[in-house]
């Protein structure tokens, strides 16, 4: 079947499932194939269950004219969502970077709903099958689409630039994160910057912070609309307060505006910059982006402060990587408090490099004044250190130490890679 035949299909069944355990009435499933999973096996299932279609690509699972044999499920999955996308025809902002884009892609989306009908990437989608759902997922009565990209091997934004075909662009920043994947720094950067390229081809549009020097370097020849701490760009800002919350102030087009958030460190202030940048830019009212700004609420262990009975904890702990990490601690040590206690845990897919980015993770701390150190995973358990720290080789082994040496009374800083499973001491600390 070609896809605007497909697409036909999806107009009247417009809901795409690939989870053979959550099947919406009247959806489409498509069997996609995994390392340990053969999608394929679940058609008849997903039927079952209430899906109108399923799309397979082994005829022998072919049993009646509701299984649609396509070559591969996952292009054909792709090559709809682009479809999709094209006769929406509404202008799409893509985001990626190392660190802070889903922070960046849930600001900007809280500042865009204030004026648009706004859909964009729920969690963190943002592959070579979460951005098709993400496109999959808007109808005619979107009004503006906000989509994240993620990478962690080279010329994987380029494929999610062709499904997506954005009209806009940010890239956060580039640092280093899944080193493993990418072999370099310089392949970070390559990968990265592959949305410029794309846009660089399409003539788009791409929001930059102009104080990242490696981003203007890697902009040149786009039409840029500059945001930063100079009053030459179109959005300039200021740090205004980090203490507690961070606060930023802002130049509009009347005067100077505090943008109040829910946000913990300095590092979010180009993150809340860029979602002002862009309401700015798409002509939302400025106190409507200072409100949408003001209400939102990280979660899922991202930058979140919590006041708790016995501590007060900054978790950020959803992921983790040199710069990030570094970034982080460096907030943590401006911060105003007697009793300053950090667990970090360790940062994953970082190959080659791993050991010596740990040490120099370390190396920062020595000559920092913090009342207790936990250091967790195999990584950090292997660093070298001249002051004693608590080392654990996982998570477990801290948590069994705090139920008998409990900490209380600390502005605690919880720092590591998903992987490490940090936030399973929360429970302790509270």
């Amino acid at each position: 079947m070609n896809i605007p035949s497909l697409y036909s299909i999806f107009q009247e069944h417009p809901v795409i499932t690939t989870d053979s355990r959550n099947i919406p009435e009247n959806s489409i499933f498509f069997a996609l194939k995994g390392e340990n999973f053969n999608g394929n096996a679940f058609a008849s299932e997903a039927l079952s269950k209430g899906a109108s279609y399923v799309v397979v690509d082994q005829a022998e699972f072919v049993v009646s004219n509701q299984f649609i044999l396509v070559p591969d499920v996952l292009i054909c999955l792709q090559q709809l969502a682009r479809f999709h996308r094209d006769q929406l025809g509404l202008p799409i902002l893509a985001i990626t970077g190392t660190n802070g884009k889903t922070t960046t892609k849930e600001l900007v989306a809280a500042v865009l709903s204030k004026k648009f009908k706004v859909n964009f990437t729920q969690g963190n989608l943002n592959n070579h099958i979460g951005v098709p759902l993400t496109l999959l997922s808007m109808n005619k009565d979107t009004e503006f689409g906000v989509v994240e990209m993620g990478a962690n091997h080279p010329g994987e934004i380029k494929i999610l630039c062709e499904i997506a075909n954005p009209d806009f662009g940010l890239i956060t920043n580039i640092g280093k994160a899944h080193l493993e994947g990418f072999g370099s720094f310089e392949g970070v950067v390559k990968t990265k910057s592959e949305m410029y390229d794309f846009l660089r081809y399409k003539n788009g549009t791409i929001f930059l912070n102009a104080d990242n020097s490696l981003l203007v370097r890697q902009a040149q020849d786009l039409d840029q609309i500059c945001y930063g701490e100079s009053t030459e760009y179109f959005m300039p800002g200021e740090l205004a307060s980090t203490d507690n919350y961070l606060v930023v102030k802002a130049l509009f087009t009347k005067g100077w505006l505090y943008l109040k958030s829910k946000l913990i460190g300095d590092y979010n202030f180009e993150n809340l910059l860029a979602a002002a940048c862009i309401g700015k830019y798409f002509k939302v009212d400025p106190l409507l982006i200072q409100e949408a700004l003001a209400e939102y609420t990280p979660s899922n262990n991202r930058s979140q402060l919590i006041r708790k009975e016995k501590n007060t904890i900054i978790m950020d702990a959803y992921n983790a990587n040199p710069t990030s990490m570094m970034a982080a601690l460096s907030n943590f040590v401006n911060l105003k408090s007697d009793q300053k206690c950090i667990v970090l845990g360790d940062m994953l897919e970082l190959g080659e490099t791993s050991a010596a980015e740990h040490q120099t993770i370390v190396d920062f701390i020595e000559d920092q004044k913090f009342s207790e150190v936990f250091l967790i995973g195999p990584y950090f358990v292997k660093t070298k250190d001249r002051t004693k720290k608590e080392k654990f080789d996982n998570v477990e082994l801290l948590s069994n130490y705090l139920k008998t040496q409990p900490i209380e009374n600390r502005l605690i800083l919880i720092k590591g890679s998903r992987g490490i499973h940090l936030e399973k001491i929360l429970e302790l600390l509270s």
